[in-house]
């Protein structure tokens, strides 16, 4: 039996499809190859790797995209046997984000999952010389050569790239600290990529934020101040949509920008609601968010685009949205509140109506439930996080 919520073939040769149109890559052939073994050298059997290379001559191919993870080795035996470049699901990810970044932050975390990537495919660039390798059979050729040259470049730009990202993680660290001192809270909205994050985004901060139906339309985080109906200031993070098999060298290289959503007080999982691989998708999100330590975060699960959608399931755990037309945000917003404020004090207190101060500073920190002005002195019930309620005590 299939795992609960696994793709069938057709879906993970859809996805693969998407991945090389968001590259702008016109796709004019697509299969599923059923693997009865992995063969060391090339994947897939000898077999299917002769008809396709009949596919790749006869329709005059640029490229072929291998839904799966090669190894250095059989990536270059594969473009020996077809004749023509060979990607695979890796370096085409690696690509799709390289072309979406448009921060200095995101810029380098490409870049040093990009060169970790190469690091070991350096060998292939240069197999064309190796015959030229000669000598007392003691001192390499050109090729060997030009690999041990390649190898040190590589090495020291991302030594570098690894260096400003350092700096990188420092100032967001720092940035960190000074919202925790503020006392102001962070939500971040998680989710597979074109689940609608950027269009919720949007709906919650007005941020004029790019929404786009595409693979991974938002790389770089994006943090926007608003306020929720009590008039509690929280920071609202967009982040990079995850997907399946989400290479390791962007995990590690994105470690700065995804230590946000570690660090969040609350998680929105938003859903594609109208997706038929909802549940493979949603086991695919809380995979990354473990391999990131974020996996027993608190979450709240949100079903987008239930305006698409007839009969759509939400699951009674879960709030059903649409982005786009504003349905379910209003109960979406009270329940940021109420779970933000899970374990605050709840306190009723006396305010000079003259000690304008000391009101603002409950309005301010706190929720105000009920406000009523009994002759010159206001009588409030307010609820506070267990900090701010001793700081009132305090304040007394």
């Amino acid at each position: 039996m299939a795992p609960v919520g696994a793709r069938t073939a057709e879906q993970k040769l859809a996805e693969a499809v998407n991945l090389l149109q968001a590259l702008d890559v016109e796709v004019f052939h697509a299969e599923s190859v059923q693997l009865s073994r992995i063969i060391p050298a090339t994947l897939v059997g000898g077999g299917v790797v002769e008809r396709l290379a009949e596919v790749v001559k006869a329709k005059q191919l640029d490229v072929v995209l291998v839904d799966a993870q090669l190894s250095p080795r059989q990536q270059r035996e594969l473009e020996v046997k077809l004749n023509v470049k060979v990607l695979d699901r890796t370096g085409v990810i690696l690509d799709i984000f390289a072309a979406r970044a448009r921060t200095r932050a995101g810029i380098l975390q490409v870049e040093a999952a990009q060169l970790a990537y190469q690091q070991s495919r350096l060998v292939r660039l240069w197999s064309h010389l190796e015959r030229q390798r000669g000598g007392m059979g003691k001192t390499g050729g050109p090729g060997e050569r030009q690999l041990e040259l390649d190898k040190r470049m590589l090495r020291s730009r991302l030594a570098k790239v690894k260096a400003e990202l350092r700096e990188v993680e420092q100032t967001r660290g720092l940035q960190r600290m000074a919202r925790n001192r503020a006392g102001v809270p962070t939500v971040a909205l998680v989710g597979y990529t074109n689940a609608g994050k950027s269009t919720l985004f949007n709906r919650l901060v007005s941020a004029g934020t790019l929404v786009a139906d595409a693979l991974f339309a938002t790389l770089d985080p994006l943090m926007r101040k608003m306020k929720l109906p009590t008039g509690q200031e929280v920071v609202l993070i967009d982040t990079v949509g995850f997907i399946a098999d989400l290479p390791h060298e962007l995990v590690e290289a994105f470690k700065a920008t995804l230590e946000e959503v570690t660090m969040a007080d609350l998680l929105l999982h938003v859903h594609d609601a109208a997706n038929p691989e909802q549940e493979a998708q949603a086991a695919d999100v809380e995979n990354v968010l473990g391999q990131i330590g974020a996996g027993g975060k608190r979450t709240l699960q949100v079903f987008n685009k239930v305006d698409t959608v007839a009969d759509v399931y939400v699951p009674k755990e879960a709030w059903g949205v649409s982005a786009v037309t504003g349905q379910g945000v209003e109960d979406l917003l009270a329940a940021i509140t109420e779970r933000l404020q899970e374990g605050w004090v709840k306190l009723k207190v006396k305010v000079s109506a003259a000690d304008g101060r000391r009101l603002a500073w409950l309005h301010a920190h706190g929720t105000v439930e009920t406000q009523e002005l009994k002759g010159e002195t206001w009588h409030l019930a307010v609820r506070l996080n267990p900090a701010d309620a001793a700081q009132w005590e305090s304040m007394k």
